[in-house]
C-alpha cells in the first residue's frame, strides 16, 4: 500500500497551466483524481483546496490528510487552507524553502476566527511536526520535528521567545 500517491498534471508553458491530465503512479495505473482523493474520508477538503493555487498538481497523503480531518474535528470549525501542496516553480515563485514539505503536502492555515493557541495545541496533538509561525498563519506539516517564526510581529503575536 502505497503512503502517497502524487497527482500530476501534465503542463505546457513551464506549468503555467493545467490540461487535466493524470500521472498515476507506478502501482496504480489506472487510478484517476476521482478513485485517489476519498471525500467520505475527508468530507472538510477538496483536493482542489489542497492542489497548487498555479497549476493545480496535487498531491495526496492519506496519512497526512487524515491527521488533517482530524484537526478539522477537534477544532469544530472551519479551516481555512491557505496553501498545501506546491509545485517546484510556485514554491521558488512564492519564496519557500527549495526542500519546503510543500512540495509534497502541508498546510498553511489561516488565523482568521480560530484561537492560534488552540489550533497549535490540537495540530500537536494529532502528530503534526514542523511548525511555521506567521502572524496570519500557522503552517503544520509531517517533516522533521522543528518550528520557525517568521517576523518579529509573529513573535510577539505567538508570544514566543
Amino acid at each position: 500500500m502505497l503512503s502517497y500517491i502524487q497527482i500530476m498534471m501534465r503542463h505546457t508553458n513551464n506549468c503555467q497551466r493545467r490540461t487535466g491530465t493524470f500521472v498515476p503512479s507506478e502501482e496504480n495505473n489506472n487510478l484517476s483524481i476521482s478513485d485517489a482523493w476519498q471525500p467520505r474520508r475527508w468530507p472538510n477538503f477538496s483536493f482542489a483546496e489542497m492542489a497548487c493555487r498555479h497549476c493545480g498538481e496535487g498531491y495526496i497523503w492519506p496519512e497526512f490528510l487524515d491527521r488533517l480531518q482530524n484537526l478539522r474535528s477537534d477544532m469544530k470549525a472551519p479551516l481555512h487552507i491557505l496553501s498545501g501542496h506546491r509545485c517546484a516553480l510556485h514554491n521558488a515563485h512564492v519564496g519557500g524553502a527549495p526542500l519546503s514539505q510543500h512540495l509534497k503536502l502541508a498546510a498553511d492555515i489561516n488565523l482568521r476566527d480560530l484561537n492560534r493557541f488552540r489550533l497549535r495545541d490540537a495540530a500537536e496533538r494529532n502528530g503534526f511536526t514542523g511548525f511555521g509561525f506567521y502572524s496570519t498563519f500557522l503552517h503544520i506539516d509531517l517533516g522533521r520535528p522543528r518550528h520557525w517564526i517568521g517576523s518579529e510581529k509573529a513573535r510577539k503575536l505567538w508570544q514566543l521567545h
